[in-house]
């Protein structure tokens, strides 16, 4: 049987080219690959509440919502300001669940306006900024799991918020950190036009975004009883279990760029 490791490398091996292909070719192959991870996403989210055969109307209708938002006009209004509220109503989840607060549960209206915020209002961002922003984000973010996973495996430590996610070291947040910071930077100095340290920094604020987005996750599918999103990414889980950390930094890298400029 092969190991959880080699399935987690096939699987990114696998993955990677087609990615890279989605993001080169630009609309409308990248937005149907957003469609397609916004649209299993989102299932799996649902899935959460409403497991099985459970309430099939409610997500056909998240679907066709979802399928509106992601090739929606870009010019959106009001977008901003409902991202930073689907933001808010995450981290106070989190605060909330490590205090033994969580709500009860989420009635359907609630749980189908709240998939739709977290998953394809957020990912159809990615129509909104170039190729080498694109790589920045993604690379930056897999960086930032992918060094927490080995650097929490092999050295493991301290729990970080084992309240929230039992596994998750200080070793494997450090080693995340590093990682980002690092992949940010020279993906920066080989496309973008600000100083180093202006990518050194958007690392470390992306990285700190990506390590929220993993903790809402995990928070979530602790509340829900559940060890994985899903079971269609050999060797990482659902599509949720692989996109959780990026939910978060894709909406940040581009609040930072109404503030700053990283890319000509």
């Amino acid at each position: 049987m092969k190991s959880p490791h080699f399935k987690r490398v096939l699987t990114s091996l696998l993955l990677l080219p087609l990615l890279g292909w989605a993001i080169l070719s630009g609309d409308p192959v990248l937005s149907i690959a957003i469609t397609a991870v916004a649209g299993l996403g989102l299932m799996e989210f649902y899935a959460m509440f409403w497991p099985g055969r459970e309430k099939p109307l409610w997500k056909a209708l998240g679907l066709f919502f979802a399928l509106g938002m992601v090739w929606a006009p870009l010019a959106w209004s009001g977008a901003a300001l409902a991202l930073v509220a689907m933001l808010v109503v995450a981290v106070s989840f989190l605060i909330a669940h490590d205090r033994g607060k969580s709500p009860d549960a989420f009635n359907d209206s609630q749980t189908l306006l709240f998939g739709l915020l977290y998953l394809p209002f957020i990912l159809r961002l990615f129509r909104t900024i170039s190729a080498p922003e694109i790589g920045l984000v993604l690379l930056t973010t897999f960086a930032a799991d992918t060094g927490a996973y080995y650097a929490g495996s092999f050295i493991g430590g301290p729990k970080i918020w084992p309240s929230v996610s039992p596994k998750k070291t200080w070793a494997g947040s450090l080693g995340g950190l590093c990682a980002s910071v690092l992949v940010c930077t020279a993906m920066g100095l080989s496309f973008g036009n600000a100083h180093w340290t202006s990518f050194a920094l958007l690392g470390v604020a992306l990285n700190i975004a990506a390590q929220i987005g993993d903790f809402f996750e995990s928070a979530l599918k602790r509340w829900r009883g559940i060890k994985d999103s899903g079971k269609i990414l050999p060797g990482h889980g659902g599509i949720l279990d692989r996109i959780d950390s990026l939910l978060f930094t894709l909406p940040l890298y581009c609040g930072l760029t109404a503030l700053f400029s990283f890319f000509a």
